[in-house]
């Protein structure tokens, strides 16, 4: 195993959940997209498992809804002392969920702050690793590097493949991604949508700090949501076909 540590700025606390969300998510019952359960000797490590296998844990809206309910529900669990993020053998996330986001508009995703509920996981209190193993891509890849500290299976594959799909990621990677492995590495993926193994990131990896640079990248990914180019590509990968960009 692989260990990529990143330090991240925390912001304000969640907020406190209720006693029968505290009992829900300790039994991990009536999540659709998430399994959770509390872990070890003393039941004092809380797991989320993501659970969308056949979409390789595909970053839908009601998956980070589901997460960060659990996410708020351990923060404040006197039990827990950390919690852990993972998701299956093949695939830890391949991205977040395209068909959702195919067809909006740059003003739909500025005006409704598109993606601002991913950063609930960066500003958990407590110790959050990721326990990688597969896919990491995208979203997927944006989601681990939210947590503090970041386990790789010997077959985890780490990408920011947004490019070919005519955008940028929008989750904090181009931030992120600098400061896990560095700016010419994290250049070479970001503008190649090339993948990267655990060995290779654990190689390139330093630790850093960050903050305004995620309001630039949240701009910048609205404004591909205007051009041709970024509808076409995410069209192609519904369609499964190969996308026809035009420079628009």
């Amino acid at each position: 195993m692989a260990a990529l540590r990143v330090l991240l700025p925390r912001g304000p606390r969640l907020p406190r959940p209720c006693c029968a969300s505290l009992r829900r998510c300790a039994s991990g019952a009536g999540f659709e997209y998430i399994i959770t359960e509390k872990k070890g000797k003393s039941h004092n490590v809380g797991l989320i498992r993501l659970n969308r296998p056949k979409m390789l844990n595909a970053l839908c809206n009601g998956l980070i809804a589901e997460l960060n309910q659990a996410l708020e529900t351990f923060e404040v669990d006197p039990a827990v002392g950390a919690i852990v993020l993972t998701g299956g053998e093949k695939a830890f996330a391949a991205g977040a969920d395209i068909k959702e986001m195919q067809n909006r508009t740059f003003q739909e995703c500025y005006s409704s702050g598109f993606l601002s509920h991913w950063d609930c996981l960066s500003r958990v209190k407590k110790p959050v690793i990721a326990a990688v193993n597969g896919y990491a891509l995208g979203g997927g890849c944006e989601l681990a590097m939210m947590c503090d500290i970041i386990y790789a299976g010997e077959k985890a594959q780490f990408a920011q493949p947004e490019i070919l799909l005519g955008t940028i990621p929008g989750a904090g990677g181009t931030q992120r991604l600098t400061r896990a492995v560095g700016k010419s590495l994290a250049m070479e993926m970001i503008l190649t949508g090339d993948r990267i193994s655990a060995q290779d990131a654990k190689q390139a990896a330093f630790e850093m700090t960050l903050a305004e640079g995620n309001k630039l990248e949240k701009k910048l990914f609205y404004s591909t949501f205007a051009t041709e180019d970024r509808k076409e590509g995410m069209t192609a990968f519904v369609e499964k076909r190969k996308a026809n960009f035009k420079d628009q």
